[in-house]
């Protein structure tokens, strides 16, 4: 089988085996668990853990109890290391991490790769860390998983919204967005513009800047889906790298949603 290589532990999250998932239970046990049913998408962070990771943490805590539910996760984030036109889903069989690797549903890859907007594309996701720091919470909370990682780059809510549509129409796919929300502002102002985010995605409103979510390609692909128009979305967490392990002259901001 192909596999994909960790490309960024060691350096968004520990590199060995042990110490990542210590730094997971760490992160999970202090993390509020809002003790609802299970959500059927999440919008979580993608800095290192020690920035982001206890916000992602609030968000993954919600599929605590309910591992057995979810039996493929449609994961969707941005390109941040290829300028890529449209979506980008891998040609190889697993992506690895230091827990081990998780396997890829092909005939879902297939089915995505017909897509108007959609190539296949390894490079798009050799180095891209938006989607693989998502995977050592996946491999923590869920048993046996596939997986459908999609990588966006400029490309129309509705087209995104499409391959959502059609992964998240098997009930047992958890669908999860990867997305930080505003860089490099003061503390104060960024989170006040990440207030303001937040209301908007709250809101639906599917015209996010990627000056306000580097994510928001996806975001908005999101907030045009049917699975979004059918359910609630709920804002668990907002804190940024001030609030965590930076200083607070240029932060960046995270949120955590679920929705259910």
């Amino acid at each position: 089988m192909d596999v994909r290589p960790a490309a960024v532990s060691g350096l968004f999250y520990e590199a060995e085996a042990l110490r990542l998932q210590g730094q997971l239970d760490a992160l999970l046990e202090s993390a509020a668990d809002s003790g609802a049913g299970p959500p059927r998408a999440l919008i979580v962070p993608h800095a290192g853990y020690v920035y982001s990771g206890q916000t992602a943490a609030v968000a993954y805590k919600q599929l605590a109890g309910h591992r057995d539910r979810i039996r493929r996760v449609a994961l969707f984030g941005p390109a941040h290391r290829v300028h890529l036109k449209g979506m980008a889903v891998p040609s190889v069989d697993v992506f690895a991490t230091p827990l081990g690797g998780v396997v890829l549903d092909r005939v879902a890859i297939e089915q995505l790769a017909a897509l108007p907007r959609v190539t296949v594309s390894d490079e798009a996701h050799r180095d891209e860390h938006s989607l693989e720091v998502q995977l050592p919470f996946l491999q923590t909370l869920l048993e046996d998983f596939s997986l459908v990682p999609v990588v966006v780059g400029d490309c129309a809510p509705e087209a995104v919204a499409r391959a959502m549509d059609l992964l998240s129409a098997d009930p047992a796919t958890l669908l999860v967005v990867s997305t930080d929300l505003s860089h490099f502002h003061d503390y104060e102002e960024a989170r006040r513009l990440d207030r303001q985010t937040c209301e908007c995605i709250l809101a639906g409103e599917n015209a996010l800047s990627g000056e306000q979510a580097c994510g928001a390609r996806a975001l908005n692909g999101f907030l045009s889906s049917a699975l979004f128009r059918s359910s609630q979305l709920e804002l668990l967490q907002y804190c940024n790298s001030g609030d965590t392990a930076g200083g607070r002259e240029r932060v960046v901001g995270y949120g955590a949603f679920s929705l259910h």
